[in-house]
């Protein structure tokens, strides 16, 4: 996965925006508003953070050495994944498929109403 694969899927989502709130090369996906993920365009090695259930994000972080604690984040509900090469593309898809879907299970019923099926 590159950044272009991976901003196209975060933007293929319902209610995605794409942001810089903190600086000029933090590049931030929100759903209605919260962040769901979030990388640094200056990075030599892609990392995305990506928020996950607490319990799946210890067992990603066992056996994936590539995930670890979210990088200036909550460490129990985000993992910092470096995309290397050693997890591919498609689970890294479904990981942030899983970070939409936590963010959005959050939202207020009115909020995710407002979401296209």
């Amino acid at each position: 996965m590159n950044i272009e694969t991976f901003r196209d899927h975060c933007l293929a989502k319902a209610g995605v925006t794409e942001t810089f709130p903190f600086d000029d090369v933090t590049l931030v996906f929100k759903v209605k508003g919260k962040i769901f993920a979030l990388t640094s365009l200056d990075e030599a090695v892609l990392k995305i953070n990506l928020k996950c259930d607490p319990e799946r994000a210890l067992h990603l972080r066992e056996t994936h050495d590539c995930v670890r604690p979210g990088y200036h984040m909550s460490k129990k509900h985000w993992n910092t994944i470096a995309v290397d090469g050693s997890v591919k593309s498609r689970l890294l898809l479904e990981w942030i498929d899983h970070s939409y879907e936590l963010v959005v299970a959050s939202l207020p019923r009115k909020i995710r109403a407002e979401l296209p099926a």
